[in-house]
């Protein structure tokens, strides 16, 4: 079963499950896969803990997976890029693995660009930090452009109209840092923060959707776990 600790934010979770169902070919409700959703806002913001030094969420994050673990989740996709920082921190025998988004998102530029070429992120300051991407993307293949902290504190604030239900006004802000990332020669912009698709649900094939992306992993996970079992599913 698949577990999605949420909440990091809520408009997030509810666009990752939207995904999720989404990406599913089903044609009755038994069709689909069955999902524990743990969407708890109360984690302290990963942002804040990176660059300020702040509470850490891991103790927070860790007490999620073991309630989706004694829930019956046997995996977990956590819907926030910035908490997949202390991912490896979260990998213990009695916890559930996590289907990371990064490689969720390697995937999707693979079928994209499989020749390879610049691509830019818009994220949080705490993912861009903590070189989520940098660390576990193929930075040959795929080399990240470099942010100035003016696009970096405009994405910030959009990220946070979104978090306040802002969208409209969070969409003209991405869509202007998305031009600018096409402009400096990206091939394509990966939309690296969950809060980031609530908003910006257009341009493809020059996005790719972290959320979505993982979405559809998800579904990948569950087929070639339960291939051929009553009630299967297939992804769309």
């Amino acid at each position: 079963m698949l577990g999605v600790l949420g909440g990091m934010g809520p408009l997030a979770t509810v666009d990752f499950f939207g995904k999720l169902v989404a990406a599913t070919q089903a044609e009755t409700d038994q069709q689909h896969m069955p999902v524990i959703i743990r969407s708890v806002p109360q984690i302290p913001d990963r942002t804040a803990c990176l660059l300020h030094g702040g509470e850490s969420p891991l103790p927070a994050l860790r007490h999620g997976m073991r309630e989706l673990a004694r829930a019956g989740a046997t995996v977990v996709a956590i819907p926030c890029n910035t908490a997949h920082h202390w991912a490896g921190d979260l990998a213990a025998p009695d916890l559930p693995p996590i289907l990371h988004i990064v490689d969720a998102v390697a995937e999707r530029l693979a079928a994209l660009l499989p020749g390879g070429a610049p691509v830019a992120l818009m994220c949080t300051e705490g993912t861009r930090a903590a070189k989520v991407y940098e660390k576990r993307l193929d930075r040959n293949r795929w080399p990240i452009l470099a942010e100035s902290q003016a696009a970096l504190d405009a994405v910030s604030r959009g990220i946070a109209m979104v978090k306040a239900g802002r969208i409209e006004a969070a969409t003209a802000l991405f869509a202007q840092q998305a031009e600018d990332c096409r402009a400096r020669g990206a091939a394509a912009v990966i939309l690296a923060c969950t809060e980031i698709p609530v908003a910006l649900r257009e341009g493809e094939p020059f996005f790719i959707d972290a959320t979505d992306a993982l979405a559809r992993r998800c579904v990948r996970w569950f087929i070639e776990t339960y291939r051929g079992a009553p009630g299967g599913c297939a992804a769309s």
